[in-house]
Parts: C-alpha cells; structure tokens; sequence
C-alpha cells in the first residue's frame, strides 16, 4: 500500500500507527464499555500533533496535506473508530470551515487553540427534522442592532458535550429571500448563557465518541460571528461535506484495513479438522476477496485526495469515496467475524467492536442513499 508513496508518507504512517498500538488499542475495548468521551486520550492526541493536520503552523497546525490527515484516520480507525471520528469530525468539520470561510479574526481568535487537544469544536447542520435533507433546518438566527439571537436544536453532534467541547459552527435561518430560506453559518461559543448540551449515550457504535443533543435558547452573539457571508450557510455546509466524507471514508478504510489482519492471523491460527482455517480455500478466498476490495478503496481515495490537494473539483469522487468506503468496510468486518466464528461474538475481540463501528458509516455525513443521488447527478 507504500509503494507509491513519499517516505514522509510512509514515516508519519509508521508514528501513527505506533500511536495508535501503543496508546488507544489497549484501553479500546475499556472505553467502548464505558461508553465514555475519554478527554486524556484527546489531549494524548493533540500533543501528537492529531488535531489541526493540514492547517499552516502559523494558526498553531501541522502543516501537512490532506493525504498525510487522511493516513492519519486511516491509522486510528486501523484500531479503533472512536478516536478516528474524533479527529474527522474534529479536522474536517471542526476547524476546517473556520479556516476556510473564516476571516482573519475568527482564525486568530479560534484556531490555535483548537489545535492542541485542549478544546473541540463541532458543525452543526443535523437536527431532528434535518440531516439528509440540508435545508430543513428549524434553528433560526435572528439580527436585533449589533447580535443575532439564537433559537432552535442540533441532534448527533460530535464533539458537542465533553469538557473540551467549546462551541459550534451552527446553520441557521436568518430570514427569508425571494419566499425561500436564507441560511448562515454562525459561530457559538459554548459559553454563551442559553446553549445547553446533552450527551447521547446507549448507541450501538462509536460509544467513545462525544456525541450529543444541543439546544440554544436566546443565545446572544455578536454580529460579526457570522462565518463567510450571510446567506452563504449552505454552500458553506456542503462544501465542509464534501471534505469530510473524505475522512469518512478514511474511517472505513482503517477499519476495513484492521478487520482484515485480525482475520488473516486468526485463520493462520485457528485450527479445524486438523489444519489452519487459513488452508481452507473458503477462507482463503474470502481473504483475498478482501484484501483487493482493500487496494481498490484505498486507491480510489488516495486519488480523491490528490485532486482535493490539486485544487480540482473533487465532489463527485469524494461522494464515490465515502459510499465505497463505507461499502468495503461493512463486507469486510462482516467477513472477518463469519471467519472468527463464535469467538467474534465476544467482546474481548476487537472484531466484534469493529463491526458494530461500521455500521454508522453508510448513515454520517451522506447517506449511502443520498451518495447515490449525488453522483447520478455528477455523471447525468
């Protein structure tokens, strides 16, 4: 999978992977128990330098490109989805909309310290009654002299609730134009009196993440909190998904990509009727059936990427990406537990974690159904 690469490539892949062995792996199937936001681990990962990746050191990132973030989450997820998702949504939705849509002020005044681990921001476009359909949102942002006032809800927002979380990127209705919503983006400090978090528990997967419900009562903030130009909220949101489903599919490349080792070693392992499960030719032909679907996921990625990094539109590919991905991630763990058996059922085994980790993977950030949509209207 190096062969092509930058040794710089190959280098930041070895630290992460180390990292990830090294620091989450054994207190993986801990926190998932727990079902809590492990905040140290967080602050573990950002003196590594996991958070900001691909923002310029001069705002207190790393500096790296977008191929190096997304090895990155590949690398996580490789161990375990949690902290992967923590540093995409983090990255991707997190800063990423500040940095590109922000103006000078706002980078200064938000992204250093949101490069250390030390404080997460979050994007909020879902609520009840929106996701999938953008526009549907209800939360509205209205403008009195000099603040707007915020009303309204956000549902599964990561990165929401924990003690780091210290605000979000929210799109709101600010009024109507031409019969039709007119939608922004505004930033919102956590501290604003009237923004109250509560945190999602009980989930199938991802049980380490900090996901949550937010509400905003009257939330007061200044007018030039505004992210890009009024009006702009949508094309701000999608455009911060088009990137993020990037990061995504990184999550179920690692995924995929860890799934398939604990397979190949436990079938060289395990022995029936007297030899390895892996001298089966049922199972060796699952593995290879995994290991191509593995390269293909992961050259169609590294291809996004380059034309991401490139600055060649790259939508299309970022929506084939995500909904491939996420495709080759549900076969492959789904594969990988048939070979473990019985033992795949229990939680002392990675395996059984990675496969309930995948199933949120073709629902976030697009939907494998919208995906579908979206590229049939690239290639129509």
């Amino acid at each position: 999978m190096n062969e092509l690469l930058d040794d710089r490539y190959i280098d930041y892949r070895k630290k992460v992977r180390e990292f990830a062995e090294s620091v989450i792996k054994p207190i993986a199937i801990a926190q998932d128990e727990k079902e809590e936001f492990p905040v140290d681990l967080a602050l573990k990962m950002g003196k590594s330098g996991l958070f900001g990746i691909t923002l310029p050191k001069k705002y207190g990132g790393q500096g790296l490109d977008y191929i190096s973030y997304i090895i990155a989450v590949e690398e996580l997820a490789r161990v375990d989805s949690s902290p992967a998702a923590t540093i995409a949504a983090h990255n991707s939705l997190g800063i990423n909309p500040i940095y590109t849509f922000g103006t000078e002020e706002q980078r200064v005044k938000y992204l250093p310290g949101l490069c250390t681990g030390e404080k997460l921001w979050a994007f909020g476009l879902t609520e009840e009654n929106a996701g999938s359909d953008a526009k549907g949102v209800e939360t509205e942002a209205n403008l009195e002299k000099d603040h707007w006032i915020i009303n309204g809800s956000k549902m599964f927002i990561t990165n929401s609730c924990s003690s780091i979380a210290t605000g979000i990127t929210v799109q709101a209705i600010t009024g109507l134009k031409d019969g039709k919503k007119e939608l922004s983006a505004i930033l919102l400090d956590r501290s604003t009196p009237g923004y109250v978090t509560s945190p999602i528990k009980g989930k199938l997967m991802w049980r380490a993440v900090d996901n949550g419900k937010l509400n905003f009562s009257d939330c007061r903030v200044p007018e030039s909190n505004i992210l890009g130009k009024r009006g702009e909220g949508l094309k701000i949101m999608l455009s911060t998904l088009d990137g993020g489903r990037l990061s995504i599919a990184a999550i179920g490349l690692g995924l995929a990509q860890g799934a398939f080792e604990m397979a190949a070693d436990y079938a060289k392992k395990r022995k029936q009727f007297g030899k390895p499960l892996a001298d089966f030719q049922s199972v060796s032909f699952k593995l290879a059936e995994m290991a191509m679907k593995i390269e293909l996921a992961r050259n169609t990625l590294y291809h996004t990427c380059r034309l991401k990094e490139a600055g060649l539109p790259f939508g299309k590919q970022a929506a084939m990406s995500k909904l491939y991905c996420s495709d080759i991630a549900r076969e492959v763990a789904g594969e990988s537990l048939q070979i473990h058996g019985g033992f795949g059922f229990l939680r002392e085994n990675h395996i059984e974690r990675f496969y309930r980790d995948q199933r949120l993977l073709s629902i976030g950030e697009g939907t494998s159904e919208i995906l579908k949509m979206v590229i049939s209207r690239y290639v129509l």
